[in-house]
């Protein structure tokens, strides 16, 4: 009898344990999803003459974690100064986790009048046309821009790339603008090694040069750059307005490119002071005479070529190695008692470009 009450018990606190645990029950239900995109965070506004420029990217995600199905609204606004009314700028559909791009041209109102933020907003809506919320806002200056650069030209000197462009008129020019110069890398790959421990270090493809407001106007000089590389530039006017105390830029638009490749295409610079010092025989030892010169402070130099020619004669005669001598000395052990002779120097690059002579120096070797 006993035996048979506690197998009714546990049957029953069986049963029990099983209803209060669920197992293999739903649970809950859940409920259903709002289908609301996550806000754009890292909304980029650029300005660029008219030309208003953003970038973004798209979440892949609902604010419930769920995943975004099928492609989605994306309403741009902007407001003006401190208005608090957002103006539809346009707007486009774009897939999830994708990157987003819009583009405007600035209407007449805003691309004109004195400086004022301009502040740009995305808002990712679903089919319903509801949204989380608008993205951080990105902020450009309305008003009337900078004028834009014409006539940009790119061409060799001795020391890098001389960028010159047209000049505007004086009224204009009186508004302190710095120039940016951006300057693109064409080249695919270095035409030198570009591995082991003494391989250059890896130029960025893209760079921006400041020309500051100061400078001479219509023209900069770009020394950092590399020979064999073609790059191609192009430029803007940027203007620096304060506006509630935060400094923006105001730029105008790009110029047409510049292309150059980079060729160097002079030879080094000539070399100066040489001075000749006559040594007569002695102990044996034949005379001799011991040039020097200043030393060139050009990295391009690979050396130099000494010449002479002896007194009465015009003829110029090599009389240094076939290789270029290393270092601003030369001793000429082929000399005579009692002769005069005349040196002369100069530099090679090195790709093989000499330069011109420089001024001779003459000495006359002792006769003992």
């Amino acid at each position: 009898m006993v035996a048979t009450y506690r197998r009714a018990w546990a049957a029953a606190a069986l049963a029990v344990g099983i209803a209060a645990g669920g197992c293999g029950l739903p649970g809950a239900p859940q409920p259903p999803s709002l289908n609301l995109p996550q806000k754009a965070s890292d909304l980029t506004a650029e300005r660029a003459g008219d030309q208003v420029s953003l970038q973004w990217t798209m979440p892949l995600r609902n604010t419930d974690k769920t995943l975004i199905e099928g492609e989605v609204n994306v309403r741009v606004c902007r407001t003006e100064g401190t208005a608090s009314t957002c103006t539809a700028a346009g707007g486009l559909q774009l897939a999830p986790g994708k990157s987003g791009s819009f583009q405007e041209t600035l209407p007449t109102a805003l691309a004109s009048g004195p400086p004022r933020t301009l502040t740009y907003f995305v808002e990712l809506r679903n089919s319903d046309g509801r949204s989380a919320g608008m993205s951080n806002g990105a902020v450009v200056l309305a008003g009337l821009g900078p004028p834009d650069i014409s006539g940009l030209n790119a061409e060799m000197a001795p020391d890098g790339v001389i960028l010159r462009w047209s000049v505007i008129p004086q009224a204009q020019e009186a508004r302190p603008m710095t120039v940016r110069l951006q300057r693109t890398s064409l080249t695919a790959s270095p035409a030198k090694e570009t591995t082991g421990p003494f391989a250059p270090p890896s130029e960025p493809r893209v760079q921006n040069l400041l020309v500051p407001a100061s400078s001479q106007p219509g023209i900069a000089l770009d020394k950092d750059i590399r020979f064999g590389e073609t790059y191609e530039y192009r430029a803007q006017r940027i203007e620096m307005e304060n506006i509630d105390g935060r400094v923006l830029e105001l730029r105008g638009a790009l110029s047409l490119p510049a292309r150059i490749h980079a060729v160097n295409s002079f030879p080094p610079a000539v070399p100066a002071g040489l001075v000749a010092v006559a040594t007569p025989a002695h102990d044996g030892m034949p005379p001799s005479i011991d040039l020097s010169w200043q030393p060139d402070a050009g990295t391009g130099v690979a050396g130099y070529v000494v010449y002479r020619h002896e007194e009465g004669q015009q003829q110029w005669q090599r009389i240094s190695p076939a290789q270029p001598v290393i270092g601003p000395a030369f001793h000429d052990a082929h000399v005579s008692a009692g002769q005069t002779y005349h040196y002369a120097v100069s530099a090679v690059g090195a790709d093989g470009l000499e330069s011109a002579r420089c001024a001779e120096a003459q000495e006359t070797v002792p006769n003992g």
